[in-house]
Formats: structure tokens, C-alpha cells, sequence
């Protein structure tokens, strides 16, 4: 997955490009400042506008592995006990780097203990991801990716620095975005010349890219 097969803005891309690209290839430079270089970002945003599809381009230009996982995965009761859960991934995503590490609804363990799922087990893997962070350099080229469809349900404990340093909000698709989409989706599909982009373009606003 590259840039150009996905329909979110340039802000969005330019963003990525600072925030996360940049910082992952180039450690050195901020280490040489004495930066204290982020170890993770948050990508927030309805569902269905593109944060895997982000995430793997993130990985794909920054030629590193791509490691993705449903913190859902990591509460099985069919998979062991939830910390030695985590502990695998990161040691997974360890041995592959370079690798871009994305947890998705990461929202559902994250938020404060009111409103979080999954109850101890959650609790228990929230837990030990920031401690997984925490242990990481930044010599270990490993950067992680978290989904949520808020910020503003996030634990602050998440937001601390080292850990999830920025928020990165990845709206719904704009005019210009949703003709991108149209275009990646159909350019091998066999359809009329006469089709106007246009006017479906005209027709989805507010459609998430999932909903294109």
C-alpha cells in the first residue's frame, strides 16, 4: 500500500510524513539534540476512513515490516494470559525490525477504567503495553500505531512522553478524497468511459471511505 492508493488528504499525508516517517528513519538527528524521540501516535477518526490503510503505507515508506493486531486478540481467554500476549507481539515486532507495529481499537483498552472493555484482562494489557513501550530505544526501530475513534477517551497515562506523543485525526474523506478513492477502486474494473466521477463524488458527501 502506497500514498497514492489512498484517498485522504495531503494535510493528513504531510502530517504522517513529519510525525512518524521522518523521526523513524532518521533517530539519529533528534538523538543528537537530546529529543526525546516517540515511541507511538494515535490515529482518530470514524471507522471506515482508512487508518489501517495508513498505517500500512506508513510501514511501506519507511521500507519496514508491518505487524497488525486487534487488541481484541490480546483478551482471548483462547490465547493465554493477556501480559505474555503482549510481550509476544512486541518480541515479534522486535525481531522484525525495522516494523510498524499497529494495535487497532486500541480504544477499548485505553480509556479510563469506567469505560473500558474487557474489564482486569484489559486492564492487564493496557498495562503491559506502556511497559513494552517504556522498554523500548529508539534504536530499536519499532514505532507503534494505535486506532481509536477518539482522543478524547484516551487515558492521559497513554499520552505521556516517550509513549503516544501526537493525535493525528483522520476526518472523513473530502471532495477531492473521495474522487481518489473512486479512482484507486475502479481503475480494473471494467466500466463505461461515460462514467462521471464527478457526480458520485457530488453524491457521497459525508460517506465514509469504506462507505465509497
Amino acid at each position: 500500500t502506497t500514498w497514492e492508493d489512498i484517498g485522504c488528504s495531503d494535510h493528513v499525508k504531510r502530517q504522517l510524513q513529519q510525525l512518524v516517517v521522518y523521526p523513524f528513519q532518521h533517530p539519529e538527528k533528534f538523538l543528537e539534540f537530546g529529543t526525546t524521540l516517540s515511541r507511538g501516535v494515535f490515529l482518530y477518526g470514524p471507522p471506515g476512513c482508512g487508518k489501517t490503510l495508513l498505517a500500512k503505507a506508513i510501514a511501506n515508506e519507511c521500507q519496514a515490516n508491518f505487524i497488525s493486531i486487534n487488541v481484541l486478540e490480546l483478551l482471548s481467554i483462547w490465547t493465554g494470559e493477556p501480559e505474555a500476549n503482549v510481550r509476544d507481539v512486541f518480541d515479534k515486532a522486535r525481531q522484525a525490525a525495522p516494523c510498524i507495529l499497529f494495535l487497532d481499537e486500541l480504544d477499548l483498552i485505553a480509556r479510563d477504567e469506567s469505560g473500558r472493555y474487557g474489564g482486569d484482562a484489559a486492564h492487564r494489557v493496557a498495562n503491559q503495553i506502556l511497559i513494552e513501550m517504556d522498554g523500548m530505544s529508539a534504536k530499536k526501530n519499532v514505532f507503534i500505531i494505535g486506532a481509536t475513534i477518539g482522543w478524547d477517551i484516551i487515558h492521559p497515562i497513554f499520552f505521556k512522553t516517550g509513549r503516544f506523543d501526537h493525535l493525528i485525526i483522520i476526518p472523513l474523506p473530502d471532495e477531492q478524497s473521495r474522487l481518489t478513492i473512486f479512482r484507486v477502486c475502479l481503475k480494473n474494473s471494467p466500466i463505461a468511459e461515460d462514467v462521471d466521477f464527478h457526480y458520485l463524488v457530488n453524491k457521497t458527501n459525508k460517506f465514509t471511505g469504506s462507505d465509497c
